[in-house]
């Protein structure tokens, strides 16, 4: 019998939360054409799916992500690597109502960094790493890395990790507000990201994808267009039923029963 090879993406539903695994640990999880249009298909996914309320971004063996899979360039398969709709790996344009934990086990390089900094939450090892190398092969992070650092740290130290190529350690990172949680090994990584997902979870799925909503646009629009955003979607959580459901639940002592 022939062995079967594994699939180099999978998805796995844990209750309400969706894991994504990068699963091609002996080619540092580095993306290929493939795995893009597998990871866009798992976003769509997730979006459709109204018992997922949150999901979670991982990678099998000691590298989160080494980025563009180079043997695809060198094919000459470079630009399937970013997908029309969602850019890089299916992933980084991808439009997501719902938050996404990123669970960094190892060092991750260029794109695969271009895909945590597009995720809502971080949960780091201690021994892992965001690094954004490319000035060093003459390009750019051009996944959205270079404007999306800027948003996570002081201007000087995003440009510095931009300009020199130079890793960011997770505890430094941590220390900076870019990782939520910062966990000792990476075996332990993932059981926290699904504590944390599982917390996200209980809270109401209509408040949280509004909150998320407003909170994401707060980096790049103004002060009107966010008052008008966050009235928006205030008005959608004040005339949705979790509202009562949440008010109900605190009063009578009990655990909510989300609806949306």
């Amino acid at each position: 019998m022939t062995e079967q090879t594994p699939a180099p993406v999978t998805l796995e539903r844990r209750g309400h939360v969706a894991i994504v695994t990068l699963n091609r640990p002996a080619a540092r999880n580095a993306i290929s054409a493939a795995m893009a249009e597998t990871i866009e298909g798992f976003v769509q996914e997730i979006e459709a799916d109204n018992a997922i309320r949150v999901a979670i971004l991982r990678a099998e063996g000691p590298i989160f992500c080494a980025g563009a899979d180079l043997a695809e360039v060198a094919a000459g398969r470079g630009m399937s690597l970013a997908r029309p709709e969602t850019g890089f790996a299916g992933f980084v344009q991808a439009r997501r109502s719902k938050p996404w934990i990123a669970a960094l086990q190892g060092p991750s390089h260029g794109g695969g960094t271009e895909m945590i900094l597009t995720c809502d939450l971080i949960v780091a090892a201690e021994t892992a790493a965001l690094v954004l190398p490319e000035v060093k092969r003459g390009l750019i992070a051009g996944a959205g890395g270079s404007f999306r650092v800027a948003r996570y740290l002081p201007r000087p130290l995003a440009i510095e990790m931009l300009v020199t190529g130079q890793p960011l350690p997770a505890p430094r990172a941590h220390a900076l507000g870019i990782v939520n949680r910062l966990v000792p090994t990476p075996a332990e990584v993932l059981d926290e990201a699904l504590r944390l997902a599982e917390l996200v979870a209980s809270m109401s799925p209509l408040a949280v994808r509004q909150s998320l909503r407003v909170v994401r646009a707060a980096a790049d629009q103004g002060e009107a267009e966010l008052l008008a955003l966050q009235d928006d979607a205030n008005g959608i959580v004040l005339s949705g039923p979790d509202v009562k459901e949440g008010a109900g639940a605190f009063i009578e002592k009990r655990q909510p029963e989300w609806r949306t």
